[in-house]
């Protein structure tokens, strides 16, 4: 089978304060960080000692993964891994990359956040063309709040083309057709992340053939819900494995909703679901190549 897993282990510390992240800011003490750093390897060879699965593994940290040498090596041997298709990680790119050399760049990939006011816009733009020099697949984004629309802009402008930059919308913020408008000519596909998605009672795939997995291997089917399916370590979690509705009311969230059947984000980010990477065709006419109404004007 193959098996998409969302790990998200006890890291917890960031170097950024970003004020509109929900994400948990704190230091990790040294105990803390050696927990994190066994989780991972446990996770790792788990991984790794599957040749005969086809996996695909997203990290999504509460903090920033790649400052911590354990997630870099992690990365470098599961992208060598004879089961592993794809493994990425959210990161917001304050990292070094010269250590992505050693990876196989076929099967690793990026998906990196920029944060206007956390890191100067040369820094950030120069880590992207040297992803772009080293042929690593990435996508970058940015949280869609007014006063991140000018430095947004400005990174589509200078990034290189084939970079796709997405936009989440901010948490509680409602948009107007105008402001969305906005967004949209940034990101095509904004309108997806525009407004939470009714979910409720409606097929995902979390639960079958993804899942989430946690620093001690308890496998939930998603980050969201919250009941627990068994344990990735004593393959408890298989017999649960099965196609099942959603039971929360929304999904706000693209590594939640870009799993739900009803919509057609396998289609538009198809090679690239977990990375965030779309397809040029998606990107190109997305109204007509996802069926969707796309709305690009001011009402």
């Amino acid at each position: 089978m193959h098996l998409t897993v969302l790990y998200r282990g006890p890291l917890a510390s960031c170097d950024y304060d970003c004020p509109y992240c929900p994400f948990a800011k704190r230091r990790d003490t040294p105990a803390q960080l050696r927990a994190d750093r066994a989780a991972l390897e446990r996770f790792t060879g788990w991984a790794t000692g599957r040749p005969e699965e086809r996996l695909s593994i997203l990290f999504t940290p509460w903090g920033e993964g790649l400052t911590r040498s354990w997630y870099r090596r992690a990365l470098v041997e599961l992208s060598h891994a004879p089961g592993v298709a794809r493994v990425a990680i959210q990161t917001n790119l304050s990292c070094r990359t010269g250590w992505l050399a050693e990876a196989d760049r076929d099967t690793l990939a990026l998906w990196c956040t920029y944060h206007p006011g956390q890191t100067p816009h040369e820094r950030f733009l120069a880590k992207t063309r040297e992803l772009a020099a080293l042929g690593v697949r990435f996508s970058v984004g940015v949280v869609g709040l007014p006063e991140h629309l000018a430095a947004a802009r400005r990174l589509r402008a200078e990034l290189p083309g084939h970079v796709y930059l997405w936009v989440n919308a901010a948490e509680g913020h409602r948009y107007r057709d105008a402001e969305a408008a906005e967004w949209t000519a940034i990101d095509p596909l904004f309108p997806f992340s525009r407004d939470p998605h009714r979910s409720a009672g409606r097929p995902c795939r979390t639960g079958s053939s993804v899942v989430s997995v946690d620093g001690e291997g308890t496998v939930r089917r998603c980050h969201f819900v919250r009941d627990m399916l068994g344990n990735l370590y004593d393959g408890s979690y298989r017999a649960a494995l099965a196609p099942r509705p959603c039971p929360l009311a929304v999904c706000d969230c693209h590594i939640g909703y870009v799993h739900l059947e009803t919509l057609p984000l396998y289609d538009a980010f198809a090679g690239g679901v977990l990375e965030r990477v779309p397809t040029a065709e998606a990107l190109a006419d997305p109204g007509v190549f996802l069926g969707l109404p796309v709305r690009t004007t001011a009402t």
